[in-house]
């Protein structure tokens, strides 16, 4: 079972319906024994970080998916990604859950902001599992970026500057675009996740 992190923030209900499109069982809950006893964890986002973290932290559980993260099979999505960082700046400075190294900050570009619209993925690395993804197009709102080390980032895409898509590492995995509003190929690239997890 693929737990859905219900923080009161996101796009909870479409995330869902995209991973029961693949066949698989998911529950949308906060509750922690649920959390504890999914395969799969996803954290979704939709909103700001300085709120999300205080909704995170009223309902108790940055230590618990901070732990969680140690073992299972996690996935951010959108801002969910964002909140994986060390710390953010929309909304005022907030510290994340510090699940990968780096800040959130918001995007310094000659473009307009938000990046609100379709994008085309550059995928980093001959063996990454996202490499059947390249050039293709997803669909990104955002107006904030995490800044991490190059190490950590499986694919990037073009905004005047260029933009974190895909972050990595070991099991831990974030996603800066909607793969839910993103067509087939979001549906394929959640697919990928899976598989490289299951």
């Amino acid at each position: 079972m693929i737990a859905i992190v219900d923080y009161g923030m996101g796009n909870v209900a479409s995330v869902s319906t995209a991973f029961k499109r693949l066949g698989y069982e998911t529950a949308i809950t906060d509750d922690k024994q649920m959390l504890h006893n999914a395969t799969h964890i996803v954290l979704p986002g939709v909103g700001s970080f300085h709120a999300a973290m205080a909704e995170i932290g009223g309902r108790d559980l940055k230590k618990t998916l901070q732990k969680l993260s140690e073992t299972k099979p996690f996935l951010g999505i959108c801002l969910g990604m964002q909140l994986l960082f060390t710390e953010g700046f929309e909304g005022g400075f907030s510290h994340g859950l510090d699940i990968l190294p780096g800040s959130v900050e918001r995007m310094e570009t000659d473009y307009i902001l938000p990046h609100i619209g379709w994008n085309a993925l550059a995928i980093r690395g001959e063996t990454n599992p996202f490499k059947r993804f390249e050039n293709e197009h997803v669909y990104f709102v955002h107006t904030f970026a995490a800044n991490t080390e190059d190490k950590f980032i499986a694919a990037t895409a073009d905004y005047g500057v260029s933009v974190p898509a895909i972050v990595k590492k070991d099991n831990i995995y974030g996603i800066q675009f909607h793969p839910e509003k993103s067509g087939e190929v979001g549906i394929q690239i959640l697919k990928t996740f899976l598989q490289e997890e299951l």
